[in-house]
């Protein structure tokens, strides 16, 4: 039995769902929902590096490398501004940030 396109489909399919629900079951706390944000993003290069796989195509994949630079920039700058929420206010709760201003 050989692994095809429709196995790498379903499987970032049932990624994106979990992340999907992790981001609507869970918004109190700030670090899962930015895990659920990146577990979902990596559902989707999942599926750009299959299309290209099956394609003979490099072009999904060089399209993931810089999804992947952009997420990791994106998580660095999100933790950055976690730890200073955290720092002034200690607490990570989502309901309790709603009165920023800027």
């Amino acid at each position: 039995m050989s692994v095809t396109l429709g196995h790498y489909l379903t499987l970032g399919a049932v990624l994106f769902a979990l992340s999907v629900t992790g981001i609507f079951l869970n918004r109190k706390n700030l670090i899962v929902l930015l895990m659920a944000i990146e577990l979902m993003l990596l559902a989707v290069n999942m599926n750009f590096v299959a299309f290209s796989h099956y394609l003979g195509d490099i072009q999904g994949q060089v399209f993931v490398f810089f999804i992947l630079t952009v997420a990791a920039a994106e998580s660095a700058i999100g933790l950055a501004i976690l730890v200073l929420l955290f720092r002034n206010r200690s607490s990570i709760n989502v309901d309790e940030l709603n009165t920023l201003k800027g």
